[in-house]
């Protein structure tokens, strides 16, 4: 295993925490060749050390490992470590309730086995690509919810709130959008680029910010308007103004 980041790579430095090593070595081989360094743990708390000790521009995170599983791996990185690295989990299930609990977990994206390297590989270089993107910092207000850019610190009536980063992605886009709507096809290239997700995967990432930062309040700030789009507004505001 290696913890020095290689000299003359360009394409990204990426870790690999997968036990099936056969399958990791054909993934890091595959990496290799277009030009990634790659870092590899066999279990989930070797894995966790590493992702909290380096720096990677993307993890590739097995939902089943010994030792620690992934989901507590990519909780652990996101709660306590405060990592924003990109994290793509590795699932052997198909369902929905599957995919929901790796990006409620804090997974940015899945894929499911067996897969295509290709397939694997464009999403790496979208999930690079976007982490390399600078963004401007500052405190966004929605209502009684605030969004620090900087911090990444959210709260909502004083509470502070943990999201994993695609919700954070979409949660900053609708805030500097707010309070106007924005279309379905919009949020998913602002979000994902050109590589856009499977039908389920907004669905579930907004199911996972609404019950982030509407569910436990008195009243909703995102809104889902049927065919037309999403907006995030205390719609009570425009009530009383027009009152």
């Amino acid at each position: 295993m290696s913890t020095d980041r290689p000299k003359l790579r360009n394409a990204g430095f990426i870790l690999i925490v997968e036990d099936n090593v056969e399958l990791a070595q054909s993934v890091g081989l595959y990496l290799d060749h277009r030009g990634y360094a790659v870092d590899y743990a066999h279990d989930g708390v070797t894995g966790l050390r590493l992702a909290a000790e380096q720096k990677y521009d993307v993890i590739i995170l097995d939902k089943g490992l010994p030792g620690l599983d992934g989901m507590s791996v990519c909780r652990r990185l996101r709660s306590e470590f405060r990592s924003t690295t990109p994290i793509v989990m590795l699932t052997g299930h198909t369902g929905l309730e599957d995919k929901l609990q790796a990006l409620d977990g804090g997974a940015d994206d899945y894929i499911c086995k067996p897969f295509d390297l290709r397939e694997l590989g464009a999403r790496l270089s979208v999930l690079i690509r976007r982490g390399q993107g600078k963004t401007v910092q500052d405190v966004l207000s929605v209502g009684d919810l605030t969004f620090d850019t900087g911090t990444l610190d959210i709260h909502r009536a004083g509470q502070p709130i943990v999201i994993g980063p695609v919700p954070l992605r979409i949660l900053e886009f609708l805030m500097r959008e707010s309070p106007k709507v924005v279309t379905r096809e919009r949020l998913e290239r602002q979000v994902w680029g050109e590589s856009l997700p499977d039908s389920d995967t907004l669905r579930s990432h907004l199911y996972i910010l609404r019950r982030a930062i509407d569910k436990p309040f008195e009243y909703p700030l995102l809104h889902t308007l049927p065919y037309v789009g999403y907006r995030l507004a205390d719609v009570r505001e425009n009530t009383a103004e027009a009152s």
